[in-house]
């Protein structure tokens, strides 16, 4: 291994202890706020909780937001660098969150639990597997990126494969939004679009592997 990838492997393995580190603080706040709003344990339908506590909720995911992007730029001075890092610490976030609330909290109970996934701008909802899947599609692509950047354009993809990628996203999205309006008015999940989900998340899988294997 030379040397360029030994240093990217040391800032992948701090990379991943920071993670950690976050993903059990985004957890220890979910458990404060379950065991004053779900001491029973967290379930569905929502309990309704004040509109100050929400909006910190938000201004709190935005926060991490901004410090997980951060925590790249302060270590790569190159878009896609930065932007390869950013994707690989927040899939490591998303995974590592779950992971702590599993340890804290036992939860969750099956890998169909319905959760709040995000809240900006309004709830998304679904089984916690599926963000946990594009997680792991994140982590991958932020490796690839970081030790193969010769198979990546300057900006990582060019202008068509971009609007692939957000016609991606902008599925699963869909997919976080369709039981909103009704959990909010205090119903019960009832169905998540996976079919949906998944020609979104492989159609975004598709798109990258494309230009990894056949970029020279």
């Amino acid at each position: 291994m030379n040397s360029s990838r030994q240093n990217t492997l040391k800032i992948l393995l701090s990379a991943l202890v920071f993670a950690l580190a976050m993903a059990y603080l985004e957890s220890a706040v979910v458990v404060y706020l379950r065991l004053l709003y779900y001491p029973q344990g967290f379930c569905f339908p929502l309990i309704r909780i004040p509109l100050q506590v929400a909006a910190i909720e938000i201004g709190r995911e935005a926060a991490t937001l901004v410090m997980l992007w951060f925590a790249a730029r302060l270590t790569y001075h190159s878009f896609k660098q930065r932007f390869a890092l950013f994707v690989y610490v927040f899939g490591l976030w998303d995974l590592f969150y779950y992971f702590w609330l599993k340890v804290l909290l036992d939860w969750p109970h099956s890998w169909l639990n319905w959760d709040i996934l995000f809240l900006i701008p309004l709830p998304w909802i679904g089984p916690w597997l599926a963000p946990a899947a594009v997680s792991v599609g994140l982590i991958c692509a932020g490796v690839l990126i970081l030790f193969y950047p010769q198979r990546f354009e300057r900006c990582v993809l060019n202008a068509k494969e971009w609007l692939l990628e957000v016609l991606a996203a902008l599925l699963i999205l869909t997919t976080f939004f369709l039981q909103t309006g009704p959990v909010l008015k205090g119903s019960l999940p009832q169905y998540y679009a996976w079919p949906l989900f998944w020609v979104g998340l492989l159609l975004g899988l598709a798109v990258f592997l494309k230009r990894f294997i056949y970029k020279v």
